[in-house]
């Protein structure tokens, strides 16, 4: 009789704008297209984990400061909702900031402002590793902000006498070795695997007639 291997549940956590930069740094995309549910199920299989959900998280600009990017990731996420993932935003608020150069002149820009986001995402995690609804969370992120979460689950763990992991899942090529978040399990994701993961829809506004 062949022994049945435990099974091993993992819930996948997205930080959607960490993880667009992330791959815009290793692979060159200009614009998200990951495909969440895709990427979560893939990396699952490749670990012989079972997917119990896909949460997803970002900041959303307004509309009169960044139409093109308001339009685009309330459609994504509209879709990401149909397929079954867990859809979390937050207004994503833009503010002039203004920089040194090293030449003396002042250099002034938009910058987008996440707040909340990795604070949803560590209440998330730790809320469901103390319901007991996974074994394994995957965090689609760097943000060393969340180290600290990975030193809640060890003691969650210890407290609930059961083996937890977390891990760390980014994008990472020969130009972009960078590292996953300190104290989690590192999930490298090359560019081959991210390829077969892409999102072929359209979020882009159509063009006005």
């Amino acid at each position: 009789m062949t022994e049945q291997l435990p099974l091993i549940r993992a819930i996948a956590f997205f930080d959607g704008q960490n993880l667009f930069h992330s791959a815009k740094q290793a692979f060159g995309y200009t614009w998200p297209n990951f495909n969440p549910k895709a990427l979560a199920e893939r990396v699952c299989a490749d670990h012989g984990w079972q997917l119990q959900q896909t949460r997803f998280y970002t900041g959303v600009p307004d509309a009169a400061d960044k139409p093109f990017w308001n339009h685009f990731w309330i459609a994504k996420a509209g879709q990401m909702g149909r397929e079954g993932v867990y859809v979390f935003t937050r207004p994503l608020r833009y503010r002039n900031k203004v920089v040194r150069l090293p030449d003396g002149t002042e250099h002034s820009f938009l910058d987008g402002d996440e707040k909340g986001i990795d604070v949803r995402i560590s209440l998330d995690v730790i809320r469901l590793a103390l319901k007991r609804e996974f074994d394994v969370a995957i965090l689609f992120c760097r943000d060393q902000d969340l180290t600290e979460v990975a030193d809640e689950i060890r003691l969650i763990a210890k407290e609930q006498n059961r083996w937890i992991k977390v891990a760390s899942a980014f994008p990472h090529s020969p130009a972009f070795r960078v590292r996953g978040i300190d104290k989690t399990d590192w999930i490298k994701l090359d560019r081959q695997l991210y390829d077969q993961c892409l999102d072929k829809r359209d979020y882009r506004p159509k063009p006005t007639p």
